[in-house]
């Protein structure tokens, strides 16, 4: 087994857990299905490190990263 795969996760999968899957969409106020700009979250981004929200800082950083993903 992979160092840092758990049993039964993919080997280079990600995890994220149940609880977490929407916080984003919900704190940028988009509706299910809908899309999130990139060009929306840069900005958000951008508010959220002057507001020193780092929670919010790492979701979007980490969504921003995943559309550069192979998918």
């Amino acid at each position: 087994m992979a160092v840092g795969v758990k049993k039964g996760q993919a080997k280079g999968g990600i995890n994220i857990k149940k609880a977490n899957k929407g916080k984003l969409r919900k704190k940028m106020g988009a509706k299910k299905g809908e899309n999130l700009s990139t060009a929306a979250m840069s900005s958000k981004l951008a508010a959220a490190k002057k507001a020193g929200n780092t929670a919010l800082v790492r979701q979007l950083v980490f969504a921003l990263n995943s559309r550069k993903w192979k998918k």
